[in-house]
């Protein structure tokens, strides 16, 4: 299966127990303790409105002070970027991001074992009706798909 297939499949179904924390619906889906959260907020890009509710780049984005790093991509960097057309790649994915996290509500789900990676961001996977926006990124070529290690983006 390639890449932009796998991207348009929806997540397997699960047992939803469902509670309103804070005027936000919190979700806990067996099997696997994924939570889920459903979202609706507008997204700025980082440095203009603080730490709340920004993206930093193409997999990563502040959500309540919260940072969230979008676990099923690798995109691109810009701030330590190898090359030009990563730099121009990576701005690419991160306005693509917050175009997808303006598009309208969707939700963040803890997916796996590790719920932080070793620079303290919350790994999720981001979805809209089933469907990973970081999946989108994927299909529109501004990401890879998350294999567990970075790969080079410059020849």
């Amino acid at each position: 299966m390639t890449p932009r297939e796998r991207a348009q499949l929806p997540l397997p179904p699960a047992t939803t127990l469902v509670s309103e924390v804070s005027g936000q619906t919190v979700a806990s889906i067996a099997p696997g303790r994924i939570d889920r959260k459903q979202v609706s907020a507008r997204f700025y890009y980082c440095g203009t409105s603080g730490l709340n509710n920004c993206v930093v780049d193409g997999d990563t984005f502040w959500l309540n002070k919260e940072k969230i790093r979008v676990a099923d991509i690798d995109a691109p960097e810009t701030e330590q970027a190898k090359c030009k057309s990563e730099r121009d790649r990576g701005f690419a994915a991160k306005v693509r991001l917050r175009e997808l996290l303006n598009a309208g509500g969707f939700e963040v789900e803890s997916f796996g074992t590790r719920d932080v990676d070793q620079y303290g961001r919350k790994l999720r996977v981001v979805t809209r009706d089933g469907r990973s926006l970081g999946g989108i990124l994927v299909q529109e070529g501004l990401a890879r798909p998350w294999t567990g290690h970075r790969m080079p983006w410059c020849n």
